[in-house]
Parts: structure tokens; C-alpha cells; sequence
């Protein structure tokens, strides 16, 4: 196949420690489109571990927030529709403890979000048709003993923090 879809630039830091975000590439030619999400040889995002890999939709103005894993690094892009990803780390130990990172992803701003243990995450569709997101996790999702806690969308998980607004608004 001429031309390349994987990513041509490395991932870059956020505000958050241990978050990364790489820019993805597309091939297209007159059949279509390619793009290599994630390889193997990318050890920054990539890591030791495969645990499995899972769509979410997301349906237009609704909010899927907050979770947050102990163990479990996330690996988010996606595929379809637009969504709002924020980020929040609320690691105590952490020294970008209560930042923030807002990221807009879609076709158009395609790009991979890794996310450490410990960072409370949610999105919001902010298209007009349902958002598809792709998530590949380090770790598979036990039923069990599921690696995750959860926190209403309309207040903050970090105590004494003020809650994120949600409503559409200028990055």
C-alpha cells in the first residue's frame, strides 16, 4: 500500500502526569481510509500489558462520567461522532494533582488519549449523531472484582473541589 497511516510525530505530555496524547494519521485513497491506532512498538503508550479492547457509544448531550481505575491505564480514541474526554487527576501523591485536560476528539481531531490508574475521566457526546469511542485497556474487565470507581458527572470526585461544568463552551 503507498503512503503511510501510522502516527508520524511521538506522543506529547499534558498538564497531567502520565497522560499522553498521540496525533494519528490517516491514509486515504478513492477505496477509503486507514489509520493505525496504536503499535506495539510504541512503549510509551503501549506498555507491558494487553488486557482487551471495547467500543462505547455515547448519545448526543449525555455525559459518561466519572470512573477512575486503580490499576487499569486507558487508551481512548474516537471513531465516530464528537465527544468532550476531561481528564482529572485526582491521585493525592500526584504533583498535578487537580488539573485538568479537555480534549476534543474526533475524526477530525484524531488522536489516542492515554490514561494512568488513579486519573478520574467521563466524556460528553458534543455532535449531533452518537459518538463511538474505541478503549484499549492494560487489563480485562473482571466482573468480580471490577478495577474502577465511579462519581455523579454534576460533582467532583476530588473533595473540596469545585464541580466541572459540563455545558458547551470555548477551549
Amino acid at each position: 500500500m503507498p503512503g503511510n497511516p501510522n502516527p508520524t510525530t511521538s506522543p506529547r505530555s499534558t498538564d497531567i502526569e502520565g497522560v499522553r496524547i498521540q496525533d494519528l494519521s490517516w491514509y486515504d485513497d478513492q477505496r477509503g481510509g486507514l489509520s493505525v491506532l496504536l503499535r506495539n512498538d510504541q512503549s510509551e503508550l503501549f506498555g507491558d500489558r494487553f488486557g482487551q479492547v471495547y467500543v462505547t457509544t455515547v448519545m448526543p448531550g449525555v455525559v459518561k462520567a466519572w470512573h477512575r481505575h486503580e490499576k487499569q491505564w486507558d487508551r481512548m480514541v474516537c471513531l465516530s461522532g464528537r465527544t468532550l474526554l476531561v481528564l482529572l487527576d485526582g491521585r493525592p501523591e500526584s504533583p498535578t494533582r487537580g488539573a485538568i485536560v479537555e480534549r476534543v476528539l474526533s475524526i477530525r481531531q484524531h488522536q489516542l488519549v492515554l490514561i494512568p490508574p488513579g486519573v478520574w475521566h467521563g466524556f460528553k457526546c458534543i455532535g449531533v449523531d452518537e459518538a463511538l469511542v474505541l478503549n484499549v485497556p492494560d487489563q480485562r474487565y473482571d466482573v468480580d472484582q471490577p478495577d474502577e470507581q465511579r462519581f455523579q458527572p454534576e460533582a467532583s470526585p476530588i473533595p473540596g473541589a469545585l464541580p466541572y461544568d459540563w455545558a458547551c463552551h470555548d477551549f
